[in-house]
Formats: C-alpha cells, sequence, structure tokens
C-alpha cells in the first residue's frame, strides 16, 4: 500500500527522533519517486530530518524559506517552512511542529520546485 498525506515515513523514530509524516498525498507519492532516484541522499535526508530538521549546520543543503514561503499552516498551527536539498535538483520541504516534535513534508521530489527560482 502506497503512502498517503498523514501517514508517517517508515521507519518510524526512536531514542528522541523526531516524527516524519507526510502532510499532502503528492509529497507521498513524490518521496517515493526521489527514493528511487537517489536511495543514498534521500536516507541521509531523512535521517537528517529525525535527527535536527530546523538544523543551521550546512546552509547550502538545509535551511528555512523566507518570504511567503517562511511559514505554512498545519492544522490551523502556523509552522516554519525549511527546505533540504536532496540532490542538485531534488528538494524535501517541510513544516517544523516543535510542539509535536512533528516535521510535516508538504513537497518531495527529484525536481527543483518552481516557485523559489
Amino acid at each position: 500500500m502506497s503512502p498517503e498525506r498523514g501517514d508517517d515515513v517508515a521507519p518510524p523514530p526512536v531514542d528522541g527522533e523526531w516524527r516524519l509524516r507526510f502532510a499532502t498525498n503528492e509529497a507521498a507519492k513524490k518521496r517515493s519517486e526521489l527514493g528511487a532516484e537517489t536511495p543514498g541522499n534521500t536516507r541521509r535526508c531523512f535521517e537528517a530530518l529525525r535527527g535536527d530538521p530546523a538544523s543551521r549546520s550546512d546552509p547550502d543543503r538545509q535551511h528555512r524559506l523566507r518570504g511567503r514561503l517562511a511559514t505554512g499552516n498545519r492544522g490551523g498551527r502556523d509552522c516554519p517552512q525549511w527546505e533540504h536539498a536532496v540532490t542538485a535538483g531534488g528538494r524535501v520541504r517541510h513544516l517544523v511542529d516543535e510542539a509535536r516534535r512533528t516535521v510535516y513534508f508538504v513537497y518531495a521530489s527529484p525536481r527543483h520546485p518552481k516557485d523559489t527560482e
């Protein structure tokens, strides 16, 4: 069964890791494409997001979005929106819900999103 909106991203979190969930059906579908094209990079991305989804240690790889993309709404709550560069073009865009220690994937694709060009 393919993952859908609201589903957890496998495997489940352990030992204080953040929970990863799909915010949209499209993110769930495209995450599969991203993983098929670049499994190693996708795995490293997910490990980084489980550990610290708002890390500023490598701004070329992971950064908070700015302007109109700086926040997104999830369940009536505004959350900071971040982007992780999986490859030169592949991206995972996510909302960080600190209160729930949950990361919501709103975009995942082997292609760069058009709204930041």
